[in-house]
């Protein structure tokens, strides 16, 4: 390490992470390391004046599904532009087993892996601009080893080979394992695969994050099996992008919050996350085969709902681009089909990687939701598509803008932790999500007064105001709206 810093960032606000208030100081950088905060002297190869902006530790998005982004597109505009400098992949129970394993959002890569330790290597040798975290995907390993369709319980030996590719994930670094319960085929396993493999999570100190089977109509039963499952593993689970759907269960998050609040007093380790929006988005073909336009189920039961042609935006359609940004209700009426025929024509037409983005959510909810202690914040952006959720592009300088500053919702301090100290702390990322002597120097700077985002549904793909600079150990990938090119960040193994 160089004894003369590398950089100084002089008289900015420092939000540290840790939830504390913030305060003015000098911060300085060599290599990859924070080596002081405070008054620093004057020696530097860079100095930046961040008077009136805030220096914060790069944000950590825990719920992205940007596996193969990272290798496609390894600057990572959509991210790293509106300061993150961590991504953890692998969520919704579908995580890089393989190469084969992420075809479904419609992207091809050229490299090819055939297990997780396969993966981690290659970020090894083509790294991102940004950090990536991975989670195991139950789904995926479900798929390998049962097959996508198969509504049973898994045989003796079945779990077996499943647990031994948890297990394979964790000994190559992952942080834990995810789950998709409202998707197949999540949807077909029982609460005692959940809780058997979680078990092996748990034995090597990783998180459970859980897409929960149900966000509508059975939310608290939902729930309520993922506490059992926590409680039956010891391990420690995360509820996805936490929210009520539907306008028939708005309000219901309030009795959710107050099981989890009641859970964690008798010892269950259970948390949650979220993004700043009232729209989501997944593949339409799931939005058809769980019977949300119309029709019969393949779980039986209606995890989103049932939605109008109105509500549903064509987000994403690989092979017909033409579509994408129109409502399902005009494009029903155009083929003179049912909402759920012409959704399925349109996934034949769209091709591979065809998403929907659809409002289901409440604003009162939204508030809510983020005003618990245990929420942190995940974009659950899909890369792909022209007209992809805007919260691909926003959803932390969205915070920032309207939650923090506008709203007064969260205050910044809290809002800063809920996005770099808490969730590093809960996924097992040493050394990082703090602005303090000896954490990894990921860092972004940005002026408080502006930042925001400008993404909307119609033109969701901009970067955000109001970011200055970010840095991933050490060195700059992004100057104000511009991406350097740099490539500095990490495969992070727990």
């Amino acid at each position: 390490m160089s004894d003369r810093p590398e950089l100084i960032i002089r008289n900015t606000t420092v939000v540290d992470g840790s939830g504390a208030r913030p305060f003015v100081a000098d911060v300085s950088v060599s290599d990859d390391r924070i080596v002081g905060v405070g008054t620093q002297g004057d020696s530097a190869g860079v100095q930046i004046d961040g008077a009136g902006l805030v220096l914060s530790p790069g944000f950590i998005d825990v719920h992205t599904h940007d596996d193969l982004a990272v290798l496609i597109e390894p600057t990572h505009r959509c991210k790293t532009l509106q300061g993150v400098t961590t991504v953890v992949v692998g969520n919704c129970g579908t995580g890089p087993l393989t190469d084969r394993a992420l075809l479904g959002f419609g992207n091809e890569v050229a490299a090819s892996w055939s297990n997780h330790a396969g993966y981690f290597e290659l970020l090894d040798r083509e790294p991102a601009s940004c950090n990536v975290g991975v989670l195991a995907g139950h789904g995926t390993i479900r798929t390998e080893v049962m097959g996508r369709h198969e509504n049973r319980a898994a045989s003796s030996a079945e779990l077996d080979q499943m647990a031994e590719h948890v297990s394979e994930a964790l000994r190559s670094g992952a942080l834990g394992m995810s789950s998709g319960l409202a998707y197949e085929p999540g949807t077909y396993a029982p609460e005692e695969e959940l809780a058997d493999l979680a078990s092996v999570v748990a034995e090597a100190g990783g998180v459970y994050t859980s897409h929960i089977r149900n966000e509508g109509a059975g939310l608290e039963a939902a729930v309520a099996e993922a506490i059992r499952v926590g409680e039956r593993s010891g391990v420690a689970v995360q509820l996805s992008h936490h929210k009520a759907a539907g306008r028939d269960n708005w309000g219901r998050v309030v009795q959710t919050l107050a099981m989890v609040d009641e859970a964690r007093a008798r010892g269950v380790d259970v948390a949650l996350d979220q993004y700043p929006y009232t729209a989501g988005s997944t593949s339409l073909e799931q939005l058809i085969r769980q019977g949300a336009l119309g029709g019969d189920s393949v779980s039986g039961t209606r995890p989103f709902g049932d939605l109008n042609g109105d509500q549903v935006l064509i987000g994403s359609a690989p092979d017909k681009p033409e579509i994408e940004g129109r409502r399902l209700s005009d494009l029903a009426a155009e083929l003179g089909l049912d909402l759920r025929a012409a959704a399925e024509r349109i996934v034949v037409d769209g091709g591979n990687g065809t998403f929907a983005v659809f409002e289901i959510m409440d604003e009162g909810d939204v508030r809510t939701v983020m005003t618990h202690p245990l929420t942190l914040i995940g974009s659950d952006g899909i890369p792909a598509g022209g007209k992809p959720h805007p919260r691909l592009w926003g959803t932390f300088p969205r915070v920032l803008g309207r939650y923090v500053r506008d709203a007064g919702v969260l205050e910044l301090g809290e809002a800063v932790h809920r996005m770099t100290g808490a969730p590093a702390k809960r996924f097992g990322i040493t050394d990082r999500g703090r602005i303090e002597v000896g954490a990894f120097a990921d860092m972004v700077l940005f002026d408080p007064d502006t930042i925001t985002d400008v993404g909307t549904y119609e033109d969701p793909a901009r970067p955000p105001v109001g970011i200055h600079g970010v840095w991933v150990n050490g060195r700059r990938i992004v100057t104000g709206q511009n991406h350097t090119g740099d490539r500095p960040g990490r495969a992070l193994r727990r």
